[in-house]
């Protein structure tokens, strides 16, 4: 439900968590969840007064919740906050298969209920059993710490981090039965679904690596031999002057110019026949996969000289906003 292009690049970046879904308690529903396993009273945190470093201010009460960024699911004290969500995604799809999961969860516990002879011992039993069951997906750490995605491995959970990787798993028995189960989708619905997304994910992946080759062609190329052509003019005109002169800063960026020159060309061609090819695969799962392994590595390997280039240009020659202006430029 939140497989996307764009999202695959923030999933377990720093400014999102990572693609292993697990819920974020806190100390004190994390410890009234024990008490429920373990068949004991829960006695509360208690109260504990921040420490504010500042004897004029009056004492606060520490909250017993934590909003934990670094988790997908996290309760945050009266609610629960799910944060894999991409900027461009609709909350709709997410919003279907969370509302879904509850609703076939909270129809089986009804089921049983109903039945009961004993209401207060069985549903005991009901939470307990759950707790017991799915505690695995309970972390209250730092999620992006890479000991957690070793951890979330040894639990068994799943770590799908493509689109790709991701979507086809909506086929999964589980998931199929959930949704036709609940009368969300049928069958048919589900994998139309399926290839719809695979396809925009491949048409979105191939526009970008379109546009790469022809902002590399168009743009970055040209801006590397006119930077070139002046380093080379100034050399030549220091040479004029006197001859001993050995313009050897202007000599030496042009050499890594150069070469950074043919590795962007080399790579450019590279990618344009990986275009190709994909464009030819009419399978959209096969061709959504070669998109993963073999267009976003070479988009990556296209990348790489071009950005070593931006650091040799001048600004008022290199033709896209340099990451210095878009971080520090005030313009």
């Amino acid at each position: 439900s939140v497989a996307s292009a764009g999202n695959d690049h923030r999933l377990g970046a720093n400014e999102a968590p990572p693609a292993v879904i697990s819920i974020f308690l806190g100390d004190e529903l994390t410890a009234v969840l024990k008490a429920l396993v373990e068949e004991k009273p829960y006695l509360g945190v208690g109260n504990i007064n921040m420490n504010l470093g500042v004897s004029v201010l009056p004492e606060f009460k520490k909250d017993t919740t934590d909003r934990n960024r670094t988790s997908p699911f996290a309760f945050t004290g009266n609610k629960f906050e799910f944060r894999m969500l991409g900027s461009e995604n609709s909350i709709a799809c997410a919003n279907i298969m969370l509302n879904g999961a509850v609703g076939e969860v909270l129809k089986k516990y009804a089921d049983i209920l109903e039945k009961s002879s004993d209401f207060d011992a069985d549903l005991t039993k009901l939470i307990r059993d759950a707790v017991l069951s799915h505690k695995r997906i309970i972390f209250n750490g730092n999620g992006y710490d890479d000991a957690w995605i070793k951890e979330a491995e040894e639990r068994g959970l799943s770590n799908y981090r493509t689109t790709p990787d991701a979507l086809p798993h909506i086929l999964d028995p589980k998931n199929v039965e959930m949704l036709t189960d609940m009368k969300i989708f049928s069958e048919v619905e589900i994998k139309s679904r399926l290839d719809i997304q695979l396809d925009n994910y491949a048409k979105k992946v191939l526009i970008e690596a379109k546009t790469m080759t022809d902002m590399a062609l168009k743009e970055i190329l040209p801006a590397i031999e006119r930077q070139e052509a002046e380093l080379l003019k100034e050399a030549t005109m220091k040479m004029q002057v006197n001859p001993k002169l050995a313009a050897c800063y202007e000599t030496k960026i042009v050499e890594k110019l150069s070469i950074l020159a043919d590795q962007i060309y080399d790579n450019e061609e590279t990618l344009q026949k990986a275009i190709s090819v994909a464009v030819g695969i009419s399978d959209v799962a096969e061709q959504a996969n070669y998109v993963k392994d073999e267009i976003i590595p070479k988009m990556t390997a296209l990348r790489l000289p071009a950005d070593q280039a931006e650091k040799l240009v001048s600004d008022d020659i290199w033709p896209l906003p340099s990451y210095g202006n878009l971080l520090f430029g005030v313009r």
